[in-house]
């Protein structure tokens, strides 16, 4: 299962990291830390005026699609996501199936105003202490990658650091594991990252089981204003697209495009 394969990988390469830096050294570095995590609710919750909000994605390859945009300039395209009124900026640190680099984050925090997520295959307190140094202003936790008892320790450590947390689900189980762990930010992932499948029914499924008062977060496939009007009408407030903003001629435009017919 390629979810395994990943989150196997990642575990091999967190034991390199740690053998170079500490995670008591790395620690050390946040009191000299410039990037303070900025709350990010204000960003992802609908408002009368801004009803729908999009979360646009950083994204080089995936294991589903390969190579999605080679002439890939992140800085560039964090910029263009920011001029064009995106509310968050989503940003693809894992190196070997996506093709991403924590450094781009740091990059990306330096020059552009806009609230970033650490989207990775997490796993260890250690990356979060890593996202919080690099400039991430929340980060991704998969259910479907940890047990209920190690997402609600990783979830409440990154609260202690300040940062917020996107909490994938993708199906019930998972969804019981967000609410155990208290996630208040909520993603529905329509790709089943066992399989790579699709299936744009999930929110239908999910939305109607979620506590009341939860920002939810409807990801993958979303490649349409149709599509972001149709699960907004059933409760999803943020949109993550990635993606279809990556094959665009000019991204500025497209997502202005968005912004313009959504709002």
């Amino acid at each position: 299962m390629i979810l395994d394969e990943i989150v196997e990988r990642t575990k091999q390469d967190l034991e390199i990291r740690k053998k170079e830096i500490s995670l008591d050294l790395l620690g050390r570095t946040l009191a000299s830390n410039p990037f303070a995590p900025r709350d990010v609710k204000p960003f992802l919750t609908s408002t009368s005026s801004e009803p729908i909000r999009i979360i646009a994605e950083v994204k080089k390859a995936s294991p589903s699609k390969g190579i999605i945009k080679e002439d890939f300039n992140p800085m560039e395209i964090a910029q263009a996501y920011s001029n064009s009124g995106a509310n968050a900026i989503s940003v693809l640190t894992e190196p070997h199936y996506f093709h991403g680099n924590l450094e781009y984050l740091t990059q990306i925090r330096r020059y552009v105003p806009t609230p970033l997520l650490r989207k990775d295959f997490i796993v260890d307190k250690y990356q979060i202490v890593e996202a919080l140094v690099y400039g991430a202003d929340f980060i991704l936790l998969i259910a479907k990658s940890l047990a209920t008892k190690e997402l609600k320790e990783l979830y409440e450590y990154a609260l202690h650091l300040g940062l917020e947390v996107l909490v994938e689900i993708h199906d019930k189980e998972d969804l019981t594991k967000a609410i155990k762990c208290g996630a208040s930010i909520i993603g529905i992932n329509h790709r089943n990252l066992d399989t790579m499948q699709m299936d744009m029914t999930m929110c239908d499924q999910l939305i109607p089981m979620i506590p009341n008062g939860k920002i939810i977060v409807a990801e993958s496939g979303v490649s349409n204003v149709e599509t972001i009007q149709r699960l907004s009408k059933i409760g999803a407030d943020a949109f993550l697209i990635g993606e279809h903003f990556m094959r665009q001629s000019s991204i500025e435009d497209e997502v202005t495009k968005f912004k313009n017919a959504l709002n």
